[in-house]
């Protein structure tokens, strides 16, 4: 098995990723994916390599509906081969969202989260 830092061990319809100082559990979609649900979400765009979860993009939203087609690094997500959303219910306090997100960014320094 390999070591979980560098990813996230799917486990059924969830996963859960490590981050520096938390553990979260998200649940798996395959991209694209719509969400209708109009509620906060914390979110991993991601991929599968060698049976470990590779994240390619961290964030979080206070609207869960939110399409993603305009987001601002939609073309880093789809060039680095994201195949999946990784993305759970969060507080409706946008700081609760934001250290959430950044506890991931930090233990995982995905690609598309470089500025």
């Amino acid at each position: 098995m390999l070591d979980v830092y560098i990813g996230a061990r799917l486990m059924a319809d969830e996963v859960t990723w490590n981050g520096q100082t938390g553990s979260y559990k998200y649940w798996i979609y395959p991209w694209p994916f719509n969400f209708s649900i109009d509620e906060p979400r914390n979110h991993i765009f991601c991929k599968m390599v060698n049976d470990v979860w590779q994240p390619i993009y961290i964030g979080e939203t206070g609207d869960r509906s939110k399409r993603f087609d305009g987001h601002h690094a939609m073309e880093c997500i789809k060039s680095n081969g994201a195949t999946h959303i990784h993305a759970h219910s969060s507080s409706d306090h946008d700081w609760t969202r934001r250290l959430e997100e950044a506890d991931l960014i930090n233990a995982h320094d995905p690609p598309c989260n470089k500025q």
